[in-house]
């Protein structure tokens, strides 16, 4: 039976590292990317080390510069690449999908001048028809460990049930199990919002706090998080399921973590400049934070966490500073929600 062929776009580390779990599948996959030395490198070496040092890549993978060439007939296009390059991608591969394509989209953030979630940018440049085919694939996954084949559990939620199992279906492994999820707002409002409090624990690790400190400031955060998905239609369940809890726990803990290693930087002194000048890569907390700052304003949501974290990232607050004024806010109950007690 002909296999569907794939095409992935973005030849970073999570492109590549999923590029490269489709082809062992006997997915025909090709990627495309900027950077033509790697693609260079991925056609020739078998290697991206840049993204993604010490890991092998299969033999069938096909690095293609040329977006036209790398989409034609392609049955599932991977939209992998930094948020706010998502609006201008996917104007472009709409003119060459299929009619009946799935796109599956890896991004995890808003866009910044429109505080739009990532599937509502890629839905507005797409036709019509295939406003329904697109997916969105999150969760605790860290590209160097997925390429090595590493036990990971991921979500896949969609606008349409049927374009959400088929998705499923072709990315589940033995070491990738992919769970489907109704919920594609929450999925992807917890994509987000995870990243400024990975940010945060980085500042408090950065500074020398230690185990507790680390976890309240998650425990905070991931209630911070679902109220705010809340107000904009997400499912609270979502918040504490893979897409929220378990990816807010590997970005905030994992030494592959951008955002908690730009974070401990900005904990030891280091300036905002400085940090994201020497990652090499997007770290999307950035942007993330303003953000959801200003969709707290928007929807007059309590972010107290989030609100720290932007006054740490753009107005210069000292992060101690902004620790003790989290400490010494005003008494309050844990929960927002009330509890019938005997």
């Amino acid at each position: 039976m002909k296999k569907e062929k794939c095409a992935v776009i973005g030849s970073g580390s999570w492109g590549t590292a999923l590029a490269s779990l489709l082809v062992k599948k006997g997915f025909p996959t090709h990627i495309w990317g900027i950077e033509t030395d790697v693609i260079k490198e991925i056609n020739e070496q078998h290697t991206n080390t840049h993204y993604l040092p010490g890991v092998e890549l299969p033999v069938g993978l096909l690095g293609v510069a040329n977006m036209e060439e790398v989409l034609a007939d392609a049955d599932l296009v991977v939209l992998s690449v930094p948020s706010q390059a998502v609006r201008e991608n996917a104007r472009v591969i709409g003119q060459f999908l299929k009619e009946d394509a799935i796109i599956v989209n890896t991004g995890k953030g808003f866009e910044l001048s429109s505080h739009k979630r990532l599937s509502e940018v890629i839905r507005e440049e797409l036709p019509e028809h295939l406003k329904n085919r697109v997916a969105v694939l999150s969760g605790p996954s860290h590209a160097e460990e997925v390429a090595r084949e590493m036990l990971t559990a991921i979500v896949v939620a969609s606008y349409d049930e049927e374009t959400a199992l088929k998705v499923q279906d072709m990315f589940s492994t033995e070491y990738f199990r992919v769970y489907a999820n109704r919920d594609i707002v929450g999925v992807e409002i917890c994509a987000a919002l995870k990243n400024p409090i990975a940010l945060c624990v980085g500042f408090i690790d950065g500074m020398g706090y230690g185990d507790n400190t680390r976890a309240a400031v998650m425990t905070r955060g991931i209630t911070e998080m679902a109220r705010l998905g809340e107000v904009m239609g997400a499912c609270t369940s979502t918040f504490f399921g893979l897409a929220g809890v378990g990816d807010l726990i590997v970005t905030c803990t994992s030494r592959h973590s951008r955002n908690h290693r730009a974070g401990m930087a900005l904990g030891k002194g280091e300036s905002l400049e400085a940090v994201l000048s020497s990652m090499g890569m997007v770290v999307e907390g950035v942007s993330a934070t303003k953000i959801a700052k200003e969709l707290a304003a928007e929807y007059d949501v309590e972010l107290p966490i989030i609100d720290a974290c932007y006054q740490v990232l753009f107005e210069g607050l000292d992060p101690k500073e902004a620790a003790h004024a989290l400490m010494t806010r005003r008494k309050k109950y844990e929960s927002d929600f009330l509890c019938k007690l005997d």
